[in-house]
């Protein structure tokens, strides 16, 4: 599939015109289409604004070249004319997904690829029915996505691995941070991890443990700032000289009982299938090492906290 560097983003609210951004300053050109074409016209200068924002922060080049990439489209038809993909980012509504995915089919060309903004609907409610649903999938942002470049791509049974790579490959050319999904599940990755912490943390506070001030300078100033730059499996592998399944070990039955977990999660077959993903497996000299890594890069956040003003 030849890539020509053009999407089409389908509507312009807060995600479309955050999309926008992603894709402009990534040296793609970008259709961006409302409905409300009015709408549309407001975006593209919040999307020249966000440009130059990003280019005082040192984060891209010319946002002035940036911006002229963007056009409002005349009609969906026009917004899809010749693009790599389709980001569809409208109200959070089956039907709303339906409609607007048997538009998108029938207009563009059979090669671009499909991808929706949903953070909570599967695609297999709204691609089932639809002649090219191989080349149809999720590709859920954090909001900001201009900002926050992780995007969770999800395709449904029927959507082709192929479509999948290379969705992979367009999101990563304009900076962001793919991960792939390995199958549909409710809320996805993301809204799943989040919904838990939350959860744990309006329990805390409403049993009377912690304020929740109190609780948000727990993440802030603590496991968030491990978390800004490694995620909870390289966190334990580096909490225990002997790697994970050392960490698990000493600390696998005390988490299971906080969590009301399955211990059988932290060992056995369970903890082998994770092992065998994780395909790296540090040696005590090499988590020694990587710890002193991890301690750098903690004492140059500490830096960047201490240079920004307080509120």
């Amino acid at each position: 599939m030849d890539v020509k560097n053009r999407v089409a983003i389908i509507g312009a609210g807060l995600i479309g015109r955050s999309w926008a951004i992603v894709f402009a300053g990534g040296a793609f050109d970008v259709a961006l289409y409302d409905v409300g074409l009015d709408l549309a016209e407001k975006a593209r200068t919040l999307v020249t604004q966000g440009l130059s924002d990003l280019a005082e922060q040192g984060l891209i080049d010319d946002p002035q070249t940036a911006a002229a990439r963007v056009r409002v489209a005349a009609n969906l038809a026009d917004a899809l004319d010749a693009v790599d993909l389709v980001q569809e980012s409208l109200p959070e509504s089956i039907e709303t997904k339906r409609s607007i995915f048997s538009e998108l089919d029938r207009l563009a060309a059979p090669e671009a690829i499909l991808a929706s903004s949903t953070s909570t609907i599967v695609a297999s409610l709204f691609t089932q029915s639809l002649k090219g649903r191989h080349r149809c999938l999720v590709a859920h942002p954090v909001n900001p996505p201009h900002l926050i470049p992780l995007v969770e791509l999800v395709g449904a049974p029927w959507t082709a691995p192929e479509i999948v790579a290379k969705a992979k490959a367009i999101y990563q050319a304009v900076g962001q941070a793919p991960i792939i999904v390995k199958r549909e599940i409710e809320g996805f990755i993301l809204n799943r991890l989040q919904a838990v912490l939350l959860s744990e943390a309006f329990r805390l506070v409403e049993d009377g443990y912690v304020a929740p001030q109190d609780l948000d300078k727990t993440l802030k100033d603590g496991l968030g700032l491990r978390w800004s730059f490694m995620g909870p499996f390289e966190t334990i592998e580096l909490n225990a000289p002997r790697g994970i399944p050392d960490y698990c070990r000493r600390y696998g039955a005390s988490l299971s009982a906080l969590s009301a977990a399955n211990p059988a999660i932290y060992e056995g077959e369970n903890l082998g299938r994770i092992l065998a993903q994780w395909e790296k497996a540090l040696t005590p000299d090499q988590v020694a090492t990587r710890m002193r890594w991890r301690d750098r890069r903690l004492a140059a956040l500490r830096v960047h906290h201490r240079s920004q003003p307080a509120d």
